[in-house]
């Protein structure tokens, strides 16, 4: 049983889980499992379903399952860095969210449920490193949304619902294929905000992202190496001839 379906994550006990509790910054309570080579959601933490904030970042997840729903008290939910592919329509009964971060997983548009739009408290959303193709118009509902990340997607437009949202200060959408340099520009700070600068280790993307970044860096490498050639090799006689007072001392400058 469970031969040819991939890696086998790791086991998260309660225990284990209740060890993993932290107290944030501002009093809440967290609970911490990033990093723990997760592959399935651990349903013993439904059992912890008071905490505050709840981080399941950099797994190997795929699926985040409809019970999330139990987390009736998060306002702090982080799944960047996995491989989810959807996310549960549950996941608007979520009331309290004001941060959720889904960036670097493989989510589509036609993934991305609808029910994202009932959470009126959200404050910052990110999006980036994804699959989507376009952004739901209906997104513009978040009316309190005040970051939101988009960045390396295949978007080619944004939604004015979603770029003239009321207290939106940032709104990252660099490197998507939008028609023209000027909307680009355009789209990826339509608020003239002070841009976010999402960074990440190597190890914690996956092999098409790393590639893409990889590729882009090369990209600029070669752009910085080619330089104008000059016609002529420059020339400084003043440096290459030396004065007379040089000219008197290379003797002893050589002895030394």
């Amino acid at each position: 049983k469970g031969k040819g379906k991939g890696q086998k994550g790791k086991v998260i006990t309660l225990k284990i889980a209740k060890n993993s509790i932290r107290i944030s910054f501002d009093g809440g309570r967290r609970l911490d499992l990033s990093k723990m080579g997760i592959t399935t959601f651990p349903k013993c933490i439904l059992k912890l379903a008071d905490v505050d904030e709840l981080d399941l970042s950099r797994n190997m997840l795929k699926k985040i399952p409809s019970s999330i729903q139990k987390f009736q008290k998060l306002r702090w939910l982080d799944l960047h860095s996995n491989q989810l592919e959807k996310l549960p329509k549950t996941i608007g009964t979520l009331q309290n969210l004001f941060y959720l971060n889904i960036c670097n997983n493989k989510l589509t548009t036609k993934n991305l449920p609808e029910e994202l739009n009932l959470l009126k408290n959200l404050r910052i959303l990110n999006l980036g490193l994804n699959c989507l193709d376009s952004i739901p118009t209906s997104l513009g509902a978040l009316k309190e949304l005040k970051e939101i990340g988009l960045f390396d997607n295949t978007l080619t437009t944004i939604p004015n619902s979603v770029k003239k949202l009321p207290k939106l200060k940032k709104l990252n959408a660099k490197r998507n294929p939008f028609p023209d340099s000027t909307k680009q520009e355009e789209h990826a700070d339509p608020t003239k905000g002070i841009e976010t600068l999402y960074l990440v280790q190597e190890k914690d993307l996956c092999c098409s992202c790393l590639k893409m970044c990889q590729d882009e860096r090369d990209k600029l490498n070669k752009l910085k190496n080619v330089t104008p050639s000059p016609s002529k090799k420059p020339h400084f006689p003043l440096l290459l001839t030396p004065n007379s007072s040089a000219k008197d001392n290379q003797e002893e400058w050589r002895l030394r």
